[in-house]
């Protein structure tokens, strides 16, 4: 496998990612309301953290620029990120903000709500400031990984901004698209900050929804195509049941899901940003490096956590074995 085993310990991280953290607090009965829950699991959460862990169980160094509270949870974060063997150096406390909590339902195969907590009227990873960021790390880190969400709120949106301009198009940078309706006051707004963003990236991903937030259209290939007119070398767009379209120099490729037994969805799409990198970085064609990613996805929609569910690369070569013997 390649990955951070043959690299020294002060060598540029392989990927860096940036944004939302929290606690991942998540039912252990499922098809009922939280008000009918009777015990809960918790779990390390937030879309770019959880794509941190999912590269790191690839074997690449990884590491998390965010912010926690200065809690218990804070405290709970930084053991966890260390436990999956990310590294935790730009990850601090902003006082008098909690360390959010998300709960969500799990109602297979299909519907998991999800209830945010500790992030209104900001939340601790909304805080990273400009002048606070490692930019040398991030400039020199193979793969830089930021989400819409990081756009959607001061300081953290300058940040953002300054931490894509400041790497140019240097290296593998992804945006991830993560449109959460909860955290704008409109999608055009999104869209008009996603839209300053986007020029900076060589890779795009995310769902139709997501995709039709960023560039105003729904098709996918559509909007596939108005992502590589952005500047976008590489646009993935994921659509469930129908698989996943990815669009780059060479032309589409089209990529059918892998059959699991859905038990919960809600980081799917963070194993597969784990797996993009790391197909990314192992210098695979699009076609391998979407299979990849869609087998990782499915292993993690088939277990309960996210970041604890993340497979190794083992994993999903054995998933997609059986993918293809089932064929």
């Amino acid at each position: 496998m390649n990955g951070s085993a043959s690299r020294s310990p002060d060598a540029p991280f392989e990927v860096v990612t940036m944004g939302r953290v929290g606690v991942d607090v998540y039912p252990e009965q499922i098809g009922v309301g939280l008000d009918a829950v009777r015990s809960f699991g918790k779990f390390l959460g937030g879309s770019p953290t959880n794509v941190a862990v999912a590269a790191a169980r690839h074997g690449r160094r990884s590491a998390v620029v965010t912010r926690t509270g200065d809690d218990p949870f804070g405290t709970f974060v930084h053991r966890a990120l260390r436990g999956f063997g990310v590294d935790d150096r730009f990850v601090a406390p902003v006082s008098g903000l909690p360390t959010p909590v998300t709960f969500c339902e799990i109602h297979p195969p299909d519907d998991f709500p999800l209830y945010f907590y500790g992030r209104d009227p900001s939340a601790p990873d909304l805080q990273v400031r400009a002048d606070e960021l490692d930019l040398d790390a991030i400039t020199a880190a193979d793969v830089f990984w930021v989400t819409v969400t990081g756009l959607c709120q001061e300081p953290s949106r300058t940040a953002t901004l300054e931490a894509l301009r400041a790497r140019g198009r240097s290296g593998i940078t992804i945006i991830d698209l993560d449109y959460r309706p909860m955290f704008w006051s409109s999608r055009q707004e999104a869209r008009r900050w996603v839209a300053e963003a986007l020029p900076y990236a060589t890779v795009a991903a995310g769902n139709l929804d997501e995709w039709e937030t960023a560039v105003g259209v729904r098709d996918p290939r559509a909007a596939a195509d108005a992502g590589r007119d952005a500047g976008i070398a590489l646009a993935v767009v994921k659509q469930g049941p129908e698989g996943v379209l990815a669009v780059d120099g060479t032309g589409g490729v089209r990529v059918p899901p892998v059959p699991v037994d859905v038990v919960n969805g809600l980081g799917a799409g963070d194993a597969f940003g784990g797996a993009l990198c790391h197909g990314l970085l192992s210098g695979w064609d699009t076609e391998r490096v979407m299979r990849f990613a869609n087998a990782a996805g499915a292993i993690v929609a088939s277990r309960l956590s996210c970041s604890d569910a993340m497979p190794t690369s083992a994993e999903v070569e054995a998933k997609l074995g059986e993918a293809a013997h089932v064929g």
